[in-house]
């Protein structure tokens, strides 16, 4: 059992916890709670280790039983050290550290998401939780936009970052291959056409912009047309990744009316 809080497994576990720059030098990224365990191991991610307490209820074990016999690194840390380790307020009892590595792309995407500068993990979370549940089959991140494996982002994806490729792109490469994949690039902005009276049916790139400051320059440069969501009320706009959401499934809508 590990009860030193200066073991080599804790300390790499904080700095993953850290900048992007920390998960990419150490090319790992933490997964926190039964059901992304669940879903990493489902997915045959592959593990640097995993960590549990005594607190870890039935549904828990089973999986550090599936772990251990696939010959995953498992050790038991005492619930103190979980619980200092823990970015949740109340800890599940299981925490894994798994190679951080991109799902390849599909050679003929029709339908990929561009999160352009959204800095807040939440948001990010939903957005691509929604994506997978759209039928996105990539995800570019453009410079500016979080990290898509800090561990608030993959806390809030409930698990697709095991599912869908999750790639950060220069604006120069996200350009280079929507054209080579013969993409209309849409931006979602209020000044923008109706996505009610936009063909959407065609093969797309949708940019979702920031919080703050909505979509970057190279974003506008980039894109062949602006869409917008028809509100009522005095409503000046929605949050990124509820407006996302409504625009990713108004994709799907147009497409299963064909």
């Amino acid at each position: 059992m590990i009860t030193s809080p200066h073991n080599p497994k804790l300390k790499l576990i904080r700095a993953l916890q850290g900048r992007a720059k920390e998960r990419r030098e150490a090319g790992a990224f933490l997964a926190e709670g039964i059901r992304l365990v669940e879903e990493a191991v489902i997915s045959d991610w592959r593990f640097r280790f995993a960590l549990f307490d005594e607190t870890l209820g039935e549904r828990g074990r089973l999986s550090v039983e599936r772990l251990t016999s696939s010959g995953v690194d498992i050790e038991e840390v005492s619930t103190s050290l979980m619980k200092s380790i823990s970015e949740t307020e109340t800890p599940q009892g299981i925490l894994a550290v798994l190679e951080l590595t991109q799902l390849p792309l599909t050679n003929y995407p029709d339908f990929i998401l561009i999160p352009d500068q959204i800095r807040d993990p939440g948001n990010l979370g939903t957005l691509l939780r929604t994506a997978a549940a759209a039928g996105v089959q990539a995800v570019f991140l453009p410079p500016e936009t979080t990290d898509a494996f800090a561990p608030k982002v993959v806390r809030a994806g409930m698990g697709v970052h095991f599912r869908l490729p999750i790639h950060s792109m220069s604006w120069e490469e996200i350009g280079r291959f929507c054209e080579s994949a013969s993409q209309q690039i849409y931006l979602a902005d209020m000044d923008g056409v109706s996505c009610w009276e936009t063909d959407l049916r065609q093969p797309l790139a949708l940019v979702i912009g920031g919080e703050a400051d909505g979509a970057s320059e190279s974003a506008r440069k980039l894109a062949h047309q602006k869409i917008s969501i028809p509100m009522s009320g005095n409503v000046e706009s929605l949050n990124a990744g509820v407006a996302g959401s409504v625009l990713m499934f108004e994709v799907v809508r147009q497409r299963s009316s064909l």
